[in-house]
Protein backbone atom coordinates (compact mmCIF):
# COMPACT_ATOMS: atom_id res chain seq x y z
CA UNK A 1 0.00 0.00 0.00
CA UNK A 2 1.32 3.53 -0.98
CA UNK A 3 1.53 6.05 2.11
CA UNK A 4 2.49 8.75 0.29
CA UNK A 5 4.69 10.87 -2.22
CA UNK A 6 7.26 13.42 -0.49
CA UNK A 7 10.06 15.40 -1.38
CA UNK A 8 12.44 12.92 0.60
CA UNK A 9 10.73 10.08 -1.45
CA UNK A 10 8.35 7.60 -1.72
CA UNK A 11 7.22 5.55 1.44
CA UNK A 12 4.86 2.09 1.53
CA UNK A 13 3.44 -0.23 4.01
CA UNK A 14 4.50 -3.67 4.62
CA UNK A 15 2.80 -5.06 7.21
CA UNK A 16 3.77 -2.61 10.30
CA UNK A 17 6.59 -1.02 8.85
CA UNK A 18 6.61 1.96 6.97
CA UNK A 19 9.69 1.63 3.86
CA UNK A 20 11.04 4.95 2.82
CA UNK A 21 12.38 4.63 -0.45
CA UNK A 22 14.97 7.68 -1.25
CA UNK A 23 17.69 9.05 -3.66
CA UNK A 24 20.40 10.35 -1.38
CA UNK A 25 23.73 9.59 0.45
CA UNK A 26 23.48 6.84 2.77
CA UNK A 27 26.13 8.45 5.26
CA UNK A 28 23.59 11.66 5.27
CA UNK A 29 20.42 9.49 6.73
CA UNK A 30 19.26 9.98 10.16
CA UNK A 31 18.33 6.88 11.50
CA UNK A 32 18.74 5.30 14.55
CA UNK A 33 20.46 2.27 12.82
CA UNK A 34 22.52 2.48 9.26
CA UNK A 35 23.17 -0.94 7.58
CA UNK A 36 26.55 -1.96 6.55
CA UNK A 37 26.48 -4.68 4.05
CA UNK A 38 29.86 -6.10 5.05
CA UNK A 39 32.16 -8.84 4.23
CA UNK A 40 32.83 -11.73 7.46
CA UNK A 41 36.22 -10.26 8.18
CA UNK A 42 34.43 -6.67 8.59
CA UNK A 43 37.08 -4.75 6.73
CA UNK A 44 35.67 -1.92 5.83
CA UNK A 45 37.57 -0.68 2.99
CA UNK A 46 35.60 0.02 -0.08
CA UNK A 47 31.98 0.72 -1.46
CA UNK A 48 29.37 2.00 1.40
CA UNK A 49 31.52 -0.10 3.75
CA UNK A 50 34.58 2.79 3.05
CA UNK A 51 31.91 5.49 2.97
CA UNK A 52 30.37 4.83 6.66
CA UNK A 53 33.64 4.67 7.73
CA UNK A 54 35.15 8.07 6.06
CA UNK A 55 32.25 9.77 7.21
CA UNK A 56 31.45 8.40 10.66
CA UNK A 57 35.23 7.63 11.74
CA UNK A 58 38.28 5.20 11.91
CA UNK A 59 36.92 3.82 15.63
CA UNK A 60 33.51 2.29 13.49
CA UNK A 61 35.60 -0.38 11.98
CA UNK A 62 38.00 -0.81 14.95
CA UNK A 63 35.31 -1.54 17.26
CA UNK A 64 33.63 -4.21 14.53
CA UNK A 65 36.67 -6.07 14.04
CA UNK A 66 37.24 -7.19 17.25
CA UNK A 67 33.79 -9.54 16.94
CA UNK A 68 35.28 -10.84 13.11
CA UNK A 69 34.75 -13.54 11.53
CA UNK A 70 30.90 -13.02 11.38
CA UNK A 71 28.98 -15.63 9.22
CA UNK A 72 26.56 -14.09 6.94
CA UNK A 73 23.19 -14.39 8.46
CA UNK A 74 24.35 -12.47 11.53
CA UNK A 75 25.01 -8.61 12.36
CA UNK A 76 27.25 -6.81 14.68
CA UNK A 77 26.20 -3.43 15.72
CA UNK A 78 28.70 -1.04 16.85
CA UNK A 79 28.40 2.69 17.89
CA UNK A 80 27.92 4.72 14.79
CA UNK A 81 31.15 7.66 15.02
CA UNK A 82 30.16 10.74 13.44
CA UNK A 83 27.00 9.23 11.61
CA UNK A 84 23.49 10.90 12.13
CA UNK A 85 22.62 7.57 13.91
CA UNK A 86 22.97 5.39 16.48
CA UNK A 87 24.38 2.18 15.58
CA UNK A 88 26.07 0.61 12.18
CA UNK A 89 24.75 -2.68 11.65
CA UNK A 90 27.57 -4.84 10.19
CA UNK A 91 25.72 -7.51 8.23
CA UNK A 92 27.61 -9.24 5.86
CA UNK A 93 26.84 -10.39 2.61
CA UNK A 94 29.39 -11.92 1.74
CA UNK A 95 32.45 -13.98 3.28
CA UNK A 96 35.22 -11.76 1.66
CA UNK A 97 36.20 -8.28 0.59
CA UNK A 98 35.24 -8.31 -3.34
CA UNK A 99 33.37 -11.61 -3.35
CA UNK A 100 30.58 -12.03 -5.59
CA UNK A 101 27.62 -13.18 -3.24
CA UNK A 102 23.70 -14.75 -4.02
CA UNK A 103 20.31 -12.82 -3.64
CA UNK A 104 19.86 -15.75 -1.23
CA UNK A 105 23.10 -14.25 0.78
CA UNK A 106 21.61 -10.55 0.63
CA UNK A 107 18.09 -11.58 1.73
CA UNK A 108 19.73 -13.20 4.38
CA UNK A 109 21.73 -10.21 5.39
CA UNK A 110 19.00 -8.25 4.90
CA UNK A 111 17.10 -10.13 7.56
CA UNK A 112 19.65 -10.26 10.14
CA UNK A 113 20.34 -6.56 10.06
CA UNK A 114 16.36 -5.76 10.60
CA UNK A 115 16.34 -8.23 13.78
CA UNK A 116 19.59 -6.90 14.79
CA UNK A 117 18.25 -3.19 15.02
CA UNK A 118 14.64 -4.87 16.43
CA UNK A 119 16.95 -6.44 18.90
CA UNK A 120 19.11 -2.92 19.92
CA UNK A 121 15.45 -1.04 20.27
CA UNK A 122 15.91 0.92 16.98
CA UNK A 123 12.77 2.66 15.86
CA UNK A 124 14.34 3.48 12.33
CA UNK A 125 16.97 1.38 9.96
CA UNK A 126 18.60 2.73 6.86
CA UNK A 127 20.05 0.18 4.14
CA UNK A 128 21.35 0.42 0.90
CA UNK A 129 21.13 -1.93 -2.09
CA UNK A 130 22.34 -4.56 -0.37
CA UNK A 131 25.25 -7.28 -2.38
CA UNK A 132 24.88 -4.85 -5.75
CA UNK A 133 28.41 -3.24 -5.09
CA UNK A 134 31.29 -5.72 -5.49
CA UNK A 135 29.03 -8.26 -4.97
CA UNK A 136 27.30 -8.30 -8.46
CA UNK A 137 23.96 -9.02 -7.37
CA UNK A 138 21.53 -7.19 -9.83
CA UNK A 139 19.51 -4.37 -8.46
CA UNK A 140 15.91 -6.05 -9.37
CA UNK A 141 17.37 -9.26 -7.75
CA UNK A 142 18.83 -7.34 -4.83
CA UNK A 143 15.32 -5.63 -4.09
CA UNK A 144 13.44 -8.50 -4.42
CA UNK A 145 14.77 -10.08 -1.99
CA UNK A 146 15.23 -7.15 0.20
CA UNK A 147 11.53 -6.65 0.48
CA UNK A 148 10.79 -10.53 0.70
CA UNK A 149 13.30 -10.14 4.04
CA UNK A 150 11.62 -7.00 4.93
CA UNK A 151 8.07 -8.64 4.58
CA UNK A 152 9.29 -11.90 6.62
CA UNK A 153 10.78 -9.95 8.96
CA UNK A 154 7.58 -7.32 9.62
CA UNK A 155 5.45 -10.49 11.17
CA UNK A 156 7.98 -10.74 14.36
CA UNK A 157 9.06 -6.66 14.53
CA UNK A 158 8.72 -5.17 18.34
CA UNK A 159 10.35 -1.74 17.97
CA UNK A 160 11.60 -0.96 14.09
CA UNK A 161 8.88 0.98 12.54
CA UNK A 162 10.44 2.23 9.52
CA UNK A 163 13.13 1.09 6.82
CA UNK A 164 14.83 3.48 5.01
CA UNK A 165 16.14 1.89 1.32
CA UNK A 166 18.62 4.89 0.54
CA UNK A 167 20.60 4.73 -2.70
CA UNK A 168 22.13 7.57 -4.81
CA UNK A 169 21.89 5.12 -8.44
CA UNK A 170 18.58 5.22 -10.06
CA UNK A 171 18.80 1.87 -10.97
CA UNK A 172 18.87 0.79 -7.57
CA UNK A 173 15.63 3.20 -6.67
CA UNK A 174 14.04 2.25 -9.81
CA UNK A 175 14.18 -1.92 -8.71
CA UNK A 176 13.19 -0.92 -5.03
CA UNK A 177 10.02 0.60 -6.75
CA UNK A 178 9.79 -1.95 -8.99
CA UNK A 179 9.75 -4.70 -6.25
CA UNK A 180 7.55 -2.23 -3.93
CA UNK A 181 4.71 -2.73 -6.60
CA UNK A 182 5.11 0.99 -7.50
CA UNK A 183 5.88 0.34 -11.13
Amino acid sequence: MVLGQRAEGVKVAIGNLSVVIKRGDLTRVSADAICNPANSLMFMGGGVAGALKRAGGEEIEGEVLKHAPVPVGRAIATAAGKLNARWVIHSPTMERPAMPTTPEKVYLATKAALECADRLGAKSIAMPGMGTGVGGVPHRAAAEVMFGAISDFSRSSRSLREVILCDRGEEMISAWEIAAGLK
